[in-house]
């Protein structure tokens, strides 16, 4: 088939996303069979070599899941160990007393930030997903109300603040100074985790409703929610894990990413001690360790069974199955957008119109976002065509602030190609269309507001 290319590619882009969306909400196709046909089909009607079609969405589809696969399921593992010992509850309580009831989404965006420092974004979901429904239930709020908020901060610094893979490739890209792009990046992105996050909640969970029956809540709550039967029928007398306990157990993995981040500094590189920071650093590792202690934290110590632990580990995993397979199917459609010439092509429009460099920072991570739905693939993407063009016309903006407009850029209005956004919606119990107007416009908020509070910053420095 002949090769399409020019605006040809970016009109048949816009079809297939549309088509996407029409499918799944109209005509109510499973979203995992409709991004693997309109991959399909994008790709031919793009002129890709037919016997590459199936290779790049599969090729896609396997750079997703290879980290997030892993990640989702240890972090469920840990969620479900947590709330089945009443870890969860342990936390929602303390901070439903430290900060109160009527300022708990305020709590969950604290709680967001400080985990979502050293994680991914879908790490740091999944570990504190199980506190936002414990917390919904004991306060019978709205989960978007504690919801929001907790996914408002872990977006913020999951785009603006490093040591996030993206945001550190950023700031070597720019040559930035990695202090002062933490220190900026914390001055743009709490400002935007409050609106985007307690203050839109407090708006948006007016007007949407979710369904009273969650089956993911079910599981994270353990058997307490569904009528007391089962692990949790003995609840009152077994006792809560202590905050203190509870907490090291949640953030061990936070810790030991921090500290695989900062090996350089403590060893010299290549030695066996920083090879082995290094290791327990990494995102698998650090997960996996977590879910080793909390087997005795919160299974053994508890007076849970060898066989209960092993049952809530089989438990835990079902339910997944088929978000986890939607997020990789999201990550083949990009793939697809990237090897059509699609992305390419959306990266062409941008650079031919000249832009202040902070606004082409932003403008290019935000298509190449819209285009694959990762904001990760859009930081480091947008990096590599806006740095050498920043540098090389002497520009005088401050390097720090490239990082912050590019990684504003980059979390733009997620939609149906970004895992992400699949992951909100199945958890949250969301249609489509309302998950478009929590969290795509939640995302699109910060991305806004990043890129305003970008150039204010500018304009004082």
């Amino acid at each position: 088939m002949e090769a399409v290319h020019g605006s040809m590619l970016l009109v048949y882009a816009v079809i297939a996303i549309a088509l996407l969306i029409l499918m799944i909400t109209r005509f109510k196709v499973y979203p995992f069979l409709v991004l693997i046909i309109v991959s399909l089909l994008l790709g031919l009607v793009s002129g890709m070599p037919m016997q590459t079609i199936v290779k790049s969405f599969e090729t896609g589809n396997g750079n997703t899941l290879g980290h997030i696969a892993i990640v989702v399921g240890l972090g469920t593992m840990l969620g479900k160990m947590m709330a089945e010992s009443g870890g969860a509850e342990r936390i929602a309580t303390t901070l439903i007393n430290w900060f109160g009831e009527k300022h708990i989404h305020w709590a969950m965006m604290v709680v967001a930030i400080i985990v979502g420092l050293p994680v991914f974004f879908e790490v740091g979901f999944v570990l504190l997903i199980p506190i936002a429904f414990n917390v919904a239930r004991r306060t019978n709020k709205s989960l978007l109300l504690v919801g929001l908020p907790m996914v408002a901060g872990l977006s913020v610094v999951h785009g603006l603040i490093p040591p996030h893979p993206a945001a550190l490739l950023a700031v070597q890209a720019y040559h930035a100074d990695i202090g002062k792009t933490i220190a900026y990046g914390l001055i743009v992105g709490i400002p935007c985790a409050i609106v985007a996050g307690p203050l839109f909640a407090l708006l948006v969970s007016r007007h949407i409703q979710l369904p009273k029956e969650n089956a993911l809540a079910a599981q994270f709550l353990g058997s307490a929610a569904n009528g007391g039967n089962g692990a949790q029928a003995d609840a009152p007398k077994r006792e809560l894990p202590g905050f203190g306990i509870t907490l090291v157990t949640i953030l061990l993995p936070v810790v030991l990413m921090l500290v695989g981040s900062w090996a350089d500094l403590v060893f010299e590189p290549k030695t066996l001690p920083n090879d082995l920071l290094r290791f327990f650093g990494n995102t698998d590792v650090a997960l996996l360790t977590a879910v080793l202690v909390s087997f005795w934290t919160f299974g053994a110590s508890r007076g849970f069974t060898r066989d209960q632990i092993q049952k809530f580990c089989g438990e835990c995993l079902a339910p997944i199955a088929g978000i986890t397979l939607i997020v990789g199917a999201g990550g083949g459609f990009g793939r697809v957008l990237m090897d059509s010439g699609i992305s390419k092509e959306i990266t062409n429009v941008a650079t031919a119109i000249h832009l202040s460099p902070l606004m082409f920072g932003w403008l290019v991570a935000a298509m190449i976002r819209l285009a694959t739905g990762s904001a990760t693939v859009a930081m480091t993407t947008a990096c590599g065509i806006v740095a050498p063009i920043a540098l090389a016309g002497g520009v005088q903006v401050k390097p720090e602030l490239m990082v912050l407009a590019t990684g504003s850029g980059s979390l733009i209005f997620s939609h149906v190609n970004d895992g992400g956004f699949w992951l909100i919606k199945e958890y949250f119990g969301m249609t489509v269309g309302q998950t478009f107007k929590t969290w795509s416009l939640l995302e699109t908020i910060i991305s806004v507001m990043g890129l305003g509070l970008t150039f204010a910053l500018a304009a004082v420095l």
